[in-house]
């Protein structure tokens, strides 16, 4: 593996990262998660427009899209693999021990790993912790993201693979990586960005290949909804069998059995939508 850190490609034992990077002291920074086949990424200009989101949400300098491109075909190159999960790391970069940021600038991470098809089914869990449709860093991907690890963990402790939020009124949010979508009479629908929930690039491509709707939804619509899927980077469209103890048969059902080929036929056409 080499790995793209300020301007060049590393060998692993030499891609050091300060102490005092602000990512790592207070999580100051925002990261991207790009797909990446036989060695080309997938929809990185989204991924870049929404990294600069992000950034702008922090605060952050713009990220040099120009730059961030070369490091990604950089290591894409050095390390070629059927599929591979491409991170893309940008934090505040050397600071105090505090919430202050420094001047040195900020720092700029890329790697690439192997990662492997997911399963066409999973299993999810609600949790009891809420995601805040008015937090300042709600709608941005950053490096903050305890949170989710806890949740995961509940959801791993329970079997399942992904957990998922409602918000602070009561409403369907998200996964701690991924949307969640529900079929209601055949019709998709999926939380709207107002909920709190990551404007996902899987979820963008989604909605727009297969007409899903954005539309406010209880939390307990998990309990009636006749089919449920998840869309994330990595996971593209899975359809869910089990969400806490309600098994839902025959899945994927028909409606999420579409939106899946329908991703996977656009997708394997445009590597760029």
């Amino acid at each position: 593996m080499r790995i793209w850190l300020d301007g060049g490609l590393r060998e692993p034992d030499s891609a050091l990262v300060s102490v005092f990077d602000h990512g790592l002291t207070v999580g100051d920074g925002v990261f991207e998660t790009v797909k990446a086949v036989d060695g080309r990424p997938f929809a990185l200009t989204r991924h870049l427009d929404r990294l600069t989101r992000s950034a702008h949400g922090l605060g952050l300098p713009e990220p040099d899209h120009d730059e961030v491109r070369r490091a990604c075909t950089a290591v894409l190159e050095a390390d070629p693999m059927p599929l591979g999960r491409l991170r893309i790391t940008y934090t505040g970069g050397h600071g105090p021990l505090g919430s202050d940021r420094g001047d040195h600038g900020p720092t700029l991470v890329v790697a690439v790993g192997a990662t492997s098809r997911r399963p066409d089914t999973t299993s999810v869990v609600t949790v009891p912790w809420t995601r805040n449709e008015r937090g300042a860093l709600t709608g941005l991907k950053t490096t903050s993201y305890a949170e989710n690890v806890v949740a995961l963990a509940r959801a791993h402790q329970h079997g399942a693979s992904e957990a998922l939020f409602g918000n602070t009124v009561g409403q369907l949010c998200e996964g701690t990586g991924s949307n969640v979508f529900v079929v209601l009479d055949g019709e998709i629908h999926t939380p709207p960005v107002a909920s709190g929930c990551l404007p996902g690039i899987t979820r963008a491509l989604t909605a727009e290949w297969t007409g899903a709707k954005e539309t406010d939804l209880p939390l307990d619509v998990l309990d009636r909804a006749d089919e449920v899927f998840l869309t994330s980077t990595l996971r593209d469209v899975q359809a869910v069998h089990r969400v806490d103890g309600r098994e839902l048969p025959g899945t994927p059902g028909p409606v999420t059995a579409k939106a899946m080929r329908i991703f996977d036929e656009h997708a394997g056409r445009d590597l760029d939508p």
